[in-house]
């Protein structure tokens, strides 16, 4: 599969579940996820208040109100103009923009933050080392990386939701792998969690969230 089918593929899903997805998931997502919320907010503190920071795959711009209640200058960025929408109509003070997370249109350590949360799940396996690359590239020196995804093995397909005639797979990952990956291109792993499924939540398997750094240059 080639990079325009995949994202066009996402594209098109987000875009015809949209307004659905915000009726069935309101508030911020984060409602019964004390642990969750904890690891944000130990992100929050690493990243600081100073730099900005970019929620990538945003989707409706929840996680992206929450960061910006924690005190960061953050702005999404996502595929779907349908959830771009939602995001705008929804946290009007805030900057999302249209785009990919393979061609970040930013600057070489552009940002203190980045935030990919359950983001990377629709990005191919042998594509993930270009799209840490591109992660590492725009965060400044002791940048920080947020990365969260459903942790396993097979991934899960999505087909007609909402009664929509779209699907899409949701992958899921080993999380020595993705920070294996995430060493390799040149992040230093600061924190690596696993939580168990949450029936309350109907949560299928184990969730996974990474906390990751761009080392700073030695000093001479």
């Amino acid at each position: 599969m080639t990079d325009a089918d995949f994202l066009t593929a996402t594209r098109t899903f987000y875009d015809a579940v949209a307004e659905d997805y915000a009726d069935h998931f309101p508030g911020d997502g984060l409602a019964g996820r004390p642990l969750d919320r904890a690891l944000i907010g130990v992100y929050a503190e690493l990243v600081g208040r100073e730099g900005a920071v970019a929620d990538l795959g945003c989707g409706p711009g929840r996680l992206t109100g929450y960061l910006a209640s924690l005190g960061l200058r953050v702005f999404g960025l996502d595929l779907s103009e349908g959830m771009l929408a939602i995001a705008r109509r929804e946290n009007p003070g805030l900057r999302f923009e249209q785009g990919s997370m393979l061609e970040l249109g930013l600057a070489d350590g552009s940002l203190a933050g980045v935030v990919s949360w359950y983001s990377s799940i629709h990005t191919p396996v042998d594509r993930l080392p270009s799209l840490f690359a591109g992660f590492h590239r725009v965060l400044a020196p002791g940048g920080h990386l947020l990365l969260a995804f459903q942790a396993g093995d097979a991934p899960r397909r999505h087909d007609r939701p909402w009664g929509h005639p779209v699907s899409l797979d949701f992958q899921r990952r080993r999380p020595e792998h993705m920070a294996d990956l995430l060493t390799e291109a040149g992040f230093a792993v600061v924190s690596r969690t696993v939580r168990e499924a949450d029936e309350a939540l109907a949560e299928p398997v184990p969730q996974a969230v990474l906390i990751a750094r761009r080392p700073r240059k030695a000093t001479p």
